[in-house]
């Protein structure tokens, strides 16, 4: 069966004239070579897994213990596979704060060994709800907020089981499936935390209506990616959903999927219940929900219902737009970085663990600074190893995921650079570090920088890796990029596209990889242009 929309091949641009006499045997291998039906047949399955904790289960987001009291709203791993004939991709996407870097790998050991799908072309994710369930992640934290607890790491020791399980249905329900995409712009929901204040400090989370708040410091990412699949005859199978904002809303004692679950239900009331909606959080490590400007109360589960409306409003809106996917061949790269810690002298180490022995009783930017100097220092020296890891579907559609709590100028970095029509920058995705600020940031300080545990420099690596990749897999598709010069690239492959392993971590960027060098201008010129103009480049 042919695909319904023709798929272009990287043979078709090196055509040459047809020669003077005719070579009937000739035409008939270019034919095979490039007929779309040899490509195979797009396939995709979904599923969803419930997760919920048991009752009395800590819950995780805050620096004070709290147990979970019951259930607002179903939490779940939910799960989509690709297939296009050759490689086989699975997206999965958890109602939890993060997931550890171990239950990544275990769920991809447990999913490869079900369905023989490989473990490094599953990407695995977490929406950041802060009404989910604590987990054990080997943080000084976890005797803090219940990580250590029985409970705690029972449910963090079945985790793997529920993903791999919501992999294998999916895989197991497999069925031909078309593809398209398209993106809406929403200004009025995410909004940067971070503010200059009058005495030229950085604030964090500065409260409404302050007079003291000059303006934010950065962007945010208006951007609402939505990928959307369907059968031949219409029906709808899945919503692909990247938007960049916190999910700390609903707060509270009851499991929540917080927004992210409101955006589903919506969808589903508009699509029927029987598609999937999978919500990927961008980039939002310095962003939340809250606008400083309004006075209006937000918080609880009507903000909550408020934001996944509007939200899904403009995917609603984007279906409008839909285009087709023309090549839907699915390729994976991955590469493993390794960043480098922030210094902590001995008198930090000596202050902290006193501060940590204070327990919620000591002030609460004590507490941070005090964490981030005890985990930094377990690891002896040793480099946080992260995962980057780009899937891409022809030359139209690429995922990028990064591993932890990101700064939104990271994940527009990546946009800008990327060679792809639309690309999708997922956060908590294969592990957390926690925080990554961008290079200026650091100078800032406030909250976010004084809890990192990467040094300065680390969000810049993540960025420069993403875009080599990215930059790969688009010549791999058979186009060069545009932002790309046009002199041959280095020889040797960066990575096995089969089984997600890497090459040389350490090899740079070569002069023909897209620059990743942009001023705070040009990135906000590209998120806001109707605020900012709509400059490329300065």
């Amino acid at each position: 069966m042919r695909p319904a929309h023709p798929q272009p091949t990287h043979l078709e641009p090196m055509l040459s004239p047809p020669p003077a006499k005719p070579l009937g045997w000739l035409a008939c291998v270019v034919f095979l070579l490039i007929s779309p039906s040899l490509a195979g047949e797009l396939r995709v399955g979904t599923a969803a897994v419930k997760i919920n904790p048991p009752l009395g289960t800590p819950m995780a987001g805050y620096y004070h213990a709290r147990g979970s009291q019951g259930v607002l709203d179903d939490l779940y791993a939910k799960a989509a596979v690709l297939d296009d004939g050759q490689t086989k991709v699975a997206f999965v996407v958890c109602d939890l704060i993060s997931l550890p870097r171990g239950t990544v790998l275990e769920s991809r050991r447990l999913i490869e060994e079900k369905t023989r799908i490989p473990g490094g072309h599953v990407m695995i994710s977490a929406t950041h709800t802060h009404t989910g369930p604590a987990l054990a992640r080997e943080s000084s934290r976890d005797d803090m907020d219940g990580g250590s607890s029985k409970p705690a790491k029972t449910y963090t020791g079945q985790l793997p089981t529920h993903i791999a399980q919501a992999v294998a249905e999916a895989h197991a329900r497999l069925a031909p499936a078309r593809a398209a995409y398209a993106r809406e712009s929403e200004h009025r929901l995410a909004f940067c935390r971070r503010f200059w204040m009058k005495d030229g400090t950085v604030g964090w989370n500065p409260g409404k209506l302050n007079p003291n708040t000059i303006r934010p410091v950065g962007p945010i990412d208006p951007e609402v990616g939505v990928v959307y699949f369907d059968t031949a005859d219409q029906k709808p199978l899945l919503t692909y959903v990247n938007f960049a904002m916190h999910s700390d809303t609903t707060g509270g004692q009851l499991t929540s999927a917080d927004y992210p679950g409101a955006l589903a239900r919506r969808l589903a009331e508009c699509k029927g219940p029987e598609m999937l909606t999978l919500f990927a959080n961008g980039t939002c490590g310095n962003l939340n929900h809250i606008n400083v400007q309004w006075a209006d109360r937000q918080h609880g589960p009507d903000e909550a219902n408020r934001l996944g409306t509007i939200l899904a409003a403009a995917v609603m809106k984007a279906y409008m737009d839909l285009k087709p996917a023309v090549d839907t061949t699915l390729r994976v790269r991955s590469e493993v970085l390794q960043l480098p810690l922030p210094k902590v002298t001995d008198e930090e180490l000596r202050v902290a663990r006193e501060i940590a022995g204070q327990g919620s009783k000591a002030k609460f930017m004590d507490q941070v600074q005090s964490y981030k100097a005890l985990d930094v220092a377990a690891r002896q020296g040793k480099p946080l190893e992260v995962e980057v890891q780009v899937v891409s579907m022809g030359k139209e559609l690429a995922w990028v995921s990064t591993p932890g709590e990101v700064f939104v100028e990271i994940g527009l970095s990546i946009k800008a650079a990327s060679p792809f029509r639309q690309t999708h920058v997922v956060e908590l995705a294969n592990g957390s570090v926690g925080y990554i600020p961008h290079r200026s940031a650091y100078a800032e300080g406030n909250y976010e920088v004084v809890s990192a545990r990467c040094a300065e420099g680390s969000g810049e690596m993540l960025v420069t890796a993403a875009v080599r990749m990215l930059a790969e897999l688009y010549q791999q598709a058979g186009l060069t990029p545009l932002r790309q010069s046009r002199s041959p690239s280095p020889s040797g492959r960066r990575g096995d596209t089969r089984s997600g392993r890497s090459g040389d971590p350490s090899r740079r960027s070569s002069p023909s990889t897209p620059s990743v060098s942009q001023c705070s201008c040009c990135i906000r010129a590209r998120a806001t242009p109707a605020r900012y103009g709509s400059r490329d480049q300065c």
